[in-house]
């Protein structure tokens, strides 16, 4: 190696297959952002696996997670202060094929996306007691529809869906957040591996940041990349729904967004939910 030759940093970087990830990640995935010296790679899998990896062997350098997941790995990762996913009054929804009061739907075996989720913990934080059972996430529709289920937690394009196909909202628990604490519901976010360092960790997180900024700046094109994993949503249905989740709180949480965080973690611990208290911190 030469005086001169600079070494490349290669970056591992995980989201789900949705397009509201694909949207925010245009940038870095195309190459549109660059930054010198490093190079990006991305894997895409669904967030309950990603969840439990990040959890058990911290295999990404950047990874996509739901809030409810965060305590179990904040030892190895620390939160990015961009990239998240927050319902600003809407979020996961419980629906049903029938009408269910909501003291009746606590008395329903629910399907749910994943116990990590922060569907299931807001869920549970609603109704302690309520029996689920995990479906993947793209099955509970049909699980409602055919009958398997009464009742379904439903993630995703199916916020959007859900009623064309023939289901009722019974609550949105978003919504029923808000309600509750005055403040927006944090669902997903973008965590990265301590061990690179706070150099290299500050640099990345400005990098995903720079690429949501791009996205949003070309949003025609960035929509256009993420159509390809919109899950049968047409492009209106698509563009509203990356305006959901990615947005001026994807670049920056806000201070009430990043209270949300804590609060919804802390109620989780004091409920029994989540076994271990969690020092939230952010990168960026």
């Amino acid at each position: 190696m030469t005086a001169t030759s600079t070494m490349i940093q290669e970056i591992s970087i995980a989201h789900s297959p949705d397009s509201d990830d694909a949207f925010m990640f245009y940038g870095l995935a195309t190459n549109k952002v660059r930054v010198p010296n490093f190079k990006f790679t991305h894997k895409l899998q669904d967030i309950e696996t990603l969840n439990h990896l990040a959890i058990n062997e911290a295999f990404y350098d950047v990874t996509a997670i739901s809030f409810a997941a965060y305590p179990y790995m904040q030892e190895k990762y620390t939160l990015m202060s961009c990239g998240g996913s927050v319902g600003d009054g809407y979020g996961p929804m419980i629906v049903s094929s029938r009408k269910f009061s909501l003291d009746e739907i606590k008395k329903v075996k629910l399907a749910v996306p994943g116990t990590l989720t922060t569907a299931f913990l807001t869920l549970k934080l609603f109704a302690p007691e309520i029996e689920t059972v995990t479906v993947p996430f793209d099955k509970i529709i049909p699980a409602v529809l055919s009958g398997e289920f009464d009742a379904g937690l439903i993630i995703h394009e199916g916020q959007l869906t859900y009623a064309a196909e023939g289901l009722q909202k019974v609550l949105d628990l978003g919504q029923w957040w808000r309600e509750q604490t005055g403040l927006p519901l944090p669902l997903g976010g973008n965590a990265i591996r301590r061990s690179l360092g706070a150099e290299t960790m500050l640099t990345t997180t400005n990098a995903l940041r720079d690429s949501i900024q791009h996205a949003l700046d070309h949003r025609d094109e960035a929509l256009e990349y993420a159509m390809q994993f919109a899950r049968d949503l047409d492009t209106s249905l698509a563009n509203r729904f990356v305006g959901m989740y990615v947005n001026d709180r994807t670049l920056d949480y806000g201070a009430d967004g990043k209270d949300a965080i804590r609060k919804l973690l802390a109620l989780g611990h004091e409920r029994g939910i989540i076994p271990m208290k969690t020092e939230v911190d952010f990168i960026g």
